[in-house]
């Protein structure tokens, strides 16, 4: 279907299908005021502002309702235990028993289900982001979750408009690269943690993990500006080194920067156990 062809549809199909996409009412009815839509960007201009800047708790958790849980031991295993597809491995019964329970874990401490953005993550990575996740308070996870829930909106928009341009789409406002340089190789799967001052304390608004190429490309809802201020991204390089068993002195590194506009900002980490630097990259 081409945007222009969504477009023709009567407003109860095309509300339907946005409410496929990020199951909220007040979300999916305050879309259709746009209905029709002159672009794709304007569909995801316009799908941020309203999920960021006129939604509010109750519709965020709206969404949060109709997504399927991470499932028990039995979907998990038909799910990660498989054939193994596109070079991602197959999953142990520990590792999925251990996401099974902290899944429930998860939900019985913030009152709602896990929210992750899965394309592409393995078994091993989602139990990792989860578990990093459960450190977090209740208020932390309802900002990160709805991050979560923006990127697999603008997911949908794309599976539902298979023949929209969406090229203007970009990486992550704010991105990462660690490099480990007492072995010069990538910091992969180092839990990285966005935060934003509130209230004058530091809050998680975004997570994630460093990829095999010590990367996090998506930390960042694709079209998600920052507002012009102080963040914080807190690099986990204490159980980094640890599942090496390599001590090291510093058990986190948490870099301070400023934003001035909605240009990219990349916030680098070259590290080993006994230093690090970082600059503004490209």
């Amino acid at each position: 279907m081409t945007l222009s062809q969504f477009n023709t549809l009567d407003n109860q199909t095309a509300y339907n299908h946005l409410f496929a996409c990020c199951g909220s009412n007040e979300w999916a009815s305050t879309m259709m005021e746009h209905f029709p839509f002159i672009s794709e960007k304007d569909l995801v201009d316009y799908a941020t502002e309203i999920w960021y800047d006129q939604c509010s708790e109750t519709d965020w958790r709206a969404s949060f309702t109709h997504h399927p849980k991470i499932g028990d031991v039995k979907s998990l295993t038909e799910k990660f235990a498989g054939k193994e597809q596109a070079g991602v491995a197959v999953a142990t019964s520990h590792t999925i028993e251990a996401l099974s329970q902290a899944n429930t874990d998860y939900e019985n401490k913030n009152g709602f289900i896990f929210i992750v953005c899965a394309t592409g993550k393995s078994a091993t990575e989602m139990l990792q982001i989860l578990l990093d996740r459960l450190k977090n308070s209740a208020d932390e996870e309802l900002h990160i979750a709805m991050g979560e829930q923006q990127k697999i909106s603008i997911i949908r928009f794309k599976k539902l408009i298979t023949g929209g341009n969406f090229e203007f789409l970009k990486v992550s406002q704010i991105t990462t690269h660690v490099l480990d340089t007492s072995v010069g190789l990538p910091g992969s799967n180092i839990s990285i943690r966005l935060q934003a001052k509130r209230n004058n304390v530091w809050q998680t608004i975004a997570q994630g993990i460093t990829n095999t190429d010590g990367r996090i490309a998506d930390l960042l809802p694709q079209e998600k500006n920052l507002k012009p201020g102080s963040y914080k991204m807190v690099f986990d390089t204490g159980n980094y080194y640890a599942q090496q068993n390599i001590k090291t002195f510093y058990p986190e590194v948490a870099i301070i920067f400023n934003t001035f506009d909605e240009t990219h900002y990349h916030v680098p980490l070259l590290v080993n156990p006994f230093g690090y630097n970082t600059y503004r990259g490209s």
